[in-house]
């Protein structure tokens, strides 16, 4: 992970000489900066975190390269982005994602589990999403959201997407470009009033889009788009942009192309995965929505691929892969009102 200021401690430690190495990295930062501090003393790890959490500086990457160790942070709290919507009051567990595979026919430069044609496949599988889909129906399920790399380039997606939505609404999120052939025969034999597409479209134009997924590519998202709405289904539109300015165009198209608020969706770059620049977030940062892979159940569909975000290898039961996720995100509370009430002074 890229920093914006690195500070090399040496063998310093908490009760060395630590601790002025810091706050002098903090008073040269700006909001959302990212830190890096290399050290030879991996034991200050443990202490570095806590510190991280108790000055509200998120630990985001922990790594070991040559017997150095690296810890990145971010210098205070993620900004949200202008017209975010506040959702942290969504119970944990009412949606579940699906990372069915990781193979993609794009390459994004900003995917945050680096999806692309050359990435291995790693499938979920159906057998797997069919049980899932069984044990998710009685856990309070509310949303099932499918997500790739792309979907539509398993043979059985029409198989995976019923099975899903005989749970709960489905949604799929895919670029729309292979809405052809049997593909196609898949869509139309799926349930209108059960599965939505979620279409990334970047820009209103080819340029902006074009940049990050491939030239061509918006034309052809363009067509998918138009094609999934004359089979009837609910489309919805998703851009991933760098700034406000790109958000607040993006909104002014989608008014005028009388978009409904519900079937939009507008999300800043997270700098995971393939992105060399956009929002650092950590655990803390994330209401946990529970994502299972190939791999396992992780606290959210940004990171799953990540260490950091890694709750369990073990996807069954169903129940207690839940349970942890809740458990853990207690943790994350319990932790943060003890450090709340270090300064209590009345």
């Amino acid at each position: 992970m890229r920093a914006d200021i690195q500070v090399d401690i040496g063998r310093k430690t908490f009760a060395s000489g630590l601790l002025p190495e810091l706050i002098a990295a903090l008073r040269r930062c700006q909001p959302g900066d990212l830190v890096a501090v290399v050290g030879d003393e991996e034991s200050v790890g443990p202490k570095l975190e806590t510190w991280c959490r108790f000055t509200g500086n998120p630990l985001l990457e922990t790594s070991v390269e040559n017997g150095r160790t690296r810890w990145v942070f971010r210098c205070g709290a993620v900004a949200e982005p202008a017209g975010s919507p506040a959702e942290e009051n969504r119970p944990v567990g009412s949606r579940l994602w699906l990372y069915t595979n990781f193979d993609c026919n794009l390459h994004c430069d900003y995917c945050c589990v680096r999806s692309s044609p050359t990435a291995p496949r790693r499938e979920l599988g159906l057998a797997r999403i069919q049980q899932i889909a069984r044990e998710a129906a009685g856990l309070g399920v509310k949303e099932i959201f499918v997500t790739g790399g792309e979907p539509f380039l398993l043979e059985d997606i029409g198989d995976i997407l019923l099975s899903c939505a005989a749970a709960a609404p489905t949604t799929v999120l895919t670029n729309g470009m292979l809405f052809a052939g049997r593909r196609i025969e898949s869509l139309r034999a799926l349930p209108r009033d059960r599965i939505v597409l979620q279409i990334s479209l970047d820009s209103a134009t080819p340029e902006l889009h074009d940049l990050h997924r491939g030239p061509g590519t918006w034309a052809r998202t363009r067509e998918g788009i138009k094609r999934a709405r004359a089979h009837g289904f609910r489309v919805r539109l998703a851009s991933t942009v760098s700034t406000d300015a790109e958000a607040e165009a993006f909104r002014h198209f989608l008014d005028e192309k009388k978009i409904a608020a519900e079937d939009r969706v507008i999300r800043r770059i997270a700098l995971r995965g393939s992105a060399a620049d956009g929002i650092a977030v950590s655990r803390a940062d994330l209401v946990p929505e529970v994502t299972i892979t190939a791999d396992g159940v992780y606290w959210h569909p940004v990171g799953a691929e990540d260490a950091d975000l890694l709750v369990t290898r073990d996807i069954f039961p169903l129940s207690e892969s839940f349970a942890a996720v809740r458990r853990a995100f207690d943790r994350e509370g319990e932790h943060a009102h003890r450090l709340a009430r270090i300064f209590n002074c009345a």
